[in-house]
Parts: structure tokens; C-alpha cells; sequence
């Protein structure tokens, strides 16, 4: 007995593409090929409230209005529909004997699990009281903690719907990132439930993702794969449909019919695809990196004609929370604070590599070690001869060669008693920079990290473009608990035991990173203790 299910979404999810705005005749054709294929599921639409509808649309305001595009020949084709949870009041459902609809995909974020557990329950049920199979489909998979997935698992046990959805809302998924997952569903979801995978192809990850899961699912656990017609949908789009019912049929023997599917895309999707766009590109890969909601990057493509890096940096410091929806407004407070800071530093770096390259530098950050340690800094600086650069203070006891300031206050406060020729300052920084080496801020910071703009690692950046050989740190100490962590007393010092943790334990995990980036081309040492040294 075949264990896997192909569930074809394309009039639902693939035509949020174009609002959903398919002719009625399209509709027809489409389902008459998948049928052809012998495409097990067929989703049809969407059910929503406030919807008067008038054909040419797959936004249903009923099972009626979805039923009437239903082929009664004898097939074996289940037919389903969508539910966003508070977008359709399940109460209203007929009868499933009274309707040739199966199934209701029941769809609900993190954020409905948390806020209205019991109504989600109590609405899944309802569901299954009408006589309708339940696909459980929690939206964005990846976004839950493994303690929040488990409480999902416990949910779809109690409530028992045809299957459970392991989503990839934002196409963010990497294999490690699915087999994570799949161990936990696997060990704790009900062996009668299914497991439904739903994809996006945000980062070309759709197909292997699908052949892994396949892989892990053996013959033991039944499976359901979402896909679309040539991959339609919004943004980079879906699982193709053909590329999984031939993966199936050459290698699992299943028998389904590609030349139905290819003659439903040559007849019904290449006149869309004409008028619209689908499928990979940096912009989609960019949504799907930082889980972001395909909106906020057709927004800025379209209204903007953005450069993809710019897009980048703009996703990158939306709120990881909100990026999941979209907000306009914000995003165009976002836009016009990075090009308030976005400067072309191509000169000024090619200035500071001539400078740099190939040597050996010394970096002062304004740790206490600085003075605890000053006569081994200063043996080792008569030794070696580095470039010595400070960050974010004027060393009074150290000599140095260069200031580097990314903090606007810190800079506000030093620079009347400083030689400009003498500073490196980022882009953030306004006002006055005459004889100056400006470089670009948004180039320098480490996104998506709540540390993305620490000083030192921006200036750890800035050496990795200039090519310098090597890095010695001094008073890159970490924060420690009651005590003063700086050498200069204008740093605050009082912080919450608790913040002063989870502080060093970003950093620590953003300088690995970056000694793993740079391992082979520099060498980075401590010269003075650190907390980052010892942190395992």
C-alpha cells in the first residue's frame, strides 16, 4: 500500500498570486487534469466571511460556491478546502453529506495558539462534528520552541485530524532544520495521523526538502505533499507538482500521469505566468533568510526598484515578529533610516586597505584589562609594532594610531579632543566628519542579531574588508556581574546580572562566528583575559 498522498494547492495557494482571481473555466480545466493525474487531494479555495460571490475565484464564502466546480464522474480525487482560523466561522459549515467537499485545512499561527488555545480546539472539533476530515495546519512550523511543537502534537492526539502540517511558511527551512522537526512530530504524533508537508521555495529547498522528508518518512509513516502547478504561488512560489509526481512515479512507482499535469501548466498557467511573476529570486531568498513575509519584499521591490542588498538590510532590521507580517509604514521608516546611514565608502576603504593590509593590528577595546594589563599591552606593542585602533574611547594611559567610533554618543563626547585624520567613523554617526574616514554602518553590522551593531565586532568587520593579517584584542573583557567592566568611567557600568549573561553570550556567539569566517585568511588572538576565551 502506497504511503504518500499528493495534495495539489494550486487554486488555493498558488493563486494567491493573483488574488485568487481565476475564470471559472480555468478552474474546471485545472481540476479536470489533476484528475487525469490522479492527483489524490485537490484544494480548491479559500472559505472567508464578508465574501458575496459571483464566480471566477477561488475565495469561496461557502462549500456551495466551491462545490459547484466539482466533476461528479467516479474518481478516487478528494476535494478539500482552506480555513484561516478567524477569517471563516466554522459554525456556519453544512452538513459534509449534504456537500462533495471532504476535508477542511484548518490554518492557525503561534500567535492564535497562544492567545486562543481553547477556541482553536474547540473550532477543529466542530469541524470533525459536521462529518469533515480535519488537516491540522499550524502555520511556520519552524517558529515554534520544541516545547510549543510538542503542545501542538498533544493537541492534534486529542483532536485526531487526517494529518498534522510540518509548515515552511517563509521557505526558511534547511534539512537540519526539517529533520529537527520531523524527530520530534515522528516520536510523539498519533501513528494514525498523517503528516502533511507544506512548502515554500524561497530558497530552492522545496524538492530536496520533500525527497528528504520521504526518505526519513520510510514506509512506516503516511505522508501528504502539498504542491502547485509548475510551482505557482507568491513570491519564489511552491513545491512543483511535476517535479514530485515524477520523483514518485520513477523511483517509488506510483502512478500518477505527467503529461496531464504538463498540458493543465500549458493550457492554464503559461497565460498567467505572462502577466505574473513566480519563483526563485534574491529577492524570495531574501524573505526566506530572515522569515519574513513575502509582502514586505514585493513591497519594497515594487514601490521602491530597490537593489537586493539594500532589500536585504531593510528585512534584516524589521522585528523578527513583525516581519512575519506586513506593515507599510513601517517598512518605510525603515527604508529612509537606512539610506539616512548607507553611504559608498568604495574610496575611503580603498584608502584604509592601503593603510592596512597584510599588517598586524591592535584593537583596544575599553575593557578595565587595559589598565590591569597595560605594561603587557605595551611590551607586546615594542615587540611587534602593530596599528593600534581604539574603540569607542580616547586611551589616556595607551598610545594608539587610530579611533574607531560607531556609537554617535560615545563619538559626541570625544570628538573635539581628537585628530580627525586619526578617526574611522561609521556612517550612523552624523554631523560634522571633515578629514574623516567614513565607511559605510549598514555593511558593518551583524543583522538579525539583538547585538548587531556592537562596536567591536563592527570594527573586527571593517578589518576583514581592508585585509589586515592580523588581530590582537586588549579589553575585549565581557561584562561581569557588580563590577566596573570599563576603564573609562564614562561607560555605564550597572547593568542587571541577567542582561550582563544573555550580553555576553551573543557576543561570544557572534566573535565565533567570526574567528570560523576568517580562520584561514587572519589570525585573532586575546593579549588580555577575556570572558569570550573561556565561554564554551
Amino acid at each position: 500500500m502506497k504511503n504518500i498522498k499528493i495534495l495539489d494547492c494550486t487554486l488555493r495557494d498558488g493563486g494567491r498570486i493573483i488574488n485568487c482571481d481565476f475564470e471559472d473555466s480555468t478552474i474546471t480545466g485545472i481540476m479536470d487534469q489533476l484528475i487525469k493525474a490522479n492527483i489524490d487531494i485537490i484544494e480548491l479555495g479559500f472559505l472567508r466571511d464578508n465574501i458575496i460571490y459571483n464566480g471566477n475565484s477561488t475565495f469561496f464564502s461557502s462549500l456551495k460556491d466551491a462545490e459547484r466546480y466539482i466533476n461528479d464522474g467516479m474518481n478516487a480525487t478528494k476535494y478539500v478546502v482552506f480555513v484561516d482560523y478567524g477569517l471563516y466561522d466554522v459554525y456556519k459549515l453544512e452538513p459534509a453529506n449534504l456537500v462533495g467537499i471532504s476535508g477542511i485545512r484548518f490554518g492557525f499561527t503561534r500567535k492564535d495558539l497562544i492567545k486562543d488555545k481553547e477556541n482553536l480546539y474547540l473550532a477543529m472539533r466542530h469541524i470533525k462534528k459536521m462529518g469533515y476530515d480535519v488537516y491540522f495546519q499550524d502555520v511556520n512550523t519552524n517558529g515554534y520552541s520544541e516545547e510549543e511543537l510538542q503542545e501542538l502534537i498533544t493537541m492534534a492526539n486529542e483532536i485526531k485530524p487526517v494529518s498534522f502540517g510540518i509548515v515552511d511558511t517563509y521557505g526558511s527551512m534547511y534539512l537540519d532544520d526539517l529533520e529537527k522537526i520531523w524527530n520530534v512530530v515522528n516520536e510523539r504524533l498519533d501513528q494514525q495521523i498523517m503528516i502533511d508537508f507544506h512548502s515554500h521555495n524561497n530558497m530552492q529547498m522545496s524538492f530536496a526538502l520533500t525527497q528528504r522528508l520521504i526518505f526519513l518518512a520510510g514506509k512506516e509513516r503516511r505522508l501528504i505533499i502539498d504542491a502547485t502547478l509548475n510551482g505557482m504561488g507568491k513570491c519564489a512560489g511552491n513545491l512543483n507538482t511535476e517535479l514530485i509526481i515524477d520523483f514518485l512515479s520513477r523511483k517509488y512507482n506510483y502512478d500518477y500521469d505527467l503529461d496531464a499535469v504538463l498540458d493543465a501548466i500549458d493550457r492554464y498557467l503559461y497565460p498567467i505566468k505572462k502577466e505574473k511573476e513566480w519563483g526563485y529570486s534574491i529577492p524570495a531568498f531574501i524573505a526566506g533568510i530572515y522569515k519574513s513575509h513575502p509582502n514586505n519584499v514585493i513591497y519594497l521591490t515594487e514601490k521602491y526598484r530597490l537593489n537586493n542588498r539594500d532589500i536585504k538590510y531593510i528585512i534584516s532590521g524589521i522585528d523578527v515578529e513583525k516581519r512575519q507580517v506586513y506593515d507599510y509604514d513601517n517598512i518605510q521608516d525603515l527604508y529612509k533610516n537606512h539610506f539616512s546611514q548607507q553611504i559608498d565608502d568604495v574610496q575611503t576603504l580603498k584608502e584604509l586597505r592601503a593603510l592596512f593590509e597584510g599588517k598586524s593590528v591592535l584593537v583596544m577595546a575599553p575593557g578595565k584589562t587595559l589598565k590591569t594589563h597595560r605594561n603587557k599591552i605595551i611590551a607586546y606593542v615594542e615587540e611587534h609594532n602593530p596599528i593600534k585602533i581604539a574603540v569607542n574611547f580616547i586611551p589616556e594611559e595607551l598610545q594608539y594610531d587610530y579611533l574607531f567610533f560607531a556609537n554617535a554618543i560615545r563619538w559626541e563626547k570625544s570628538n573635539n579632543r581628537v585628530d580627525k585624520s586619526k578617526c574611522i567613523v561609521s556612517s550612523n554617526i552624523s554631523g560634522k566628519v571633515e578629514s574623516l574616514f567614513k565607511v559605510d554602518y549598514t555593511s558593518l553590522i551583524v543583522e538579525d542579531s539583538p547585538l548587531f551593531d556592537n562596536s567591536t565586532i563592527m570594527l573586527l568587520n571593517l578589518l576583514k574588508k581592508i585585509f589586515v593579517k592580523e588581530i590582537q584584542l586588549a579589553g575585549f573583557d565581557g561584562l561581569k556581574p557588580n563590577a566596573e567592566n570599563y576603564i573609562d568611567k564614562t561607560f555605564p557600568n550597572e547593568k542587571v546580572e541577567k542582561n550582563n549573561l544573555k550580553t555576553n553570550e551573543e557576543i561570544h556567539k557572534l566573535f565565533m562566528q567570526y574567528r570560523e569566517k576568517t580562520d584561514t585568511r587572519i589570525k585573532v588572538e586575546f593579549i588580555t583575559p577575556s570572558i569570550y576565551q573561556t565561554m564554551s
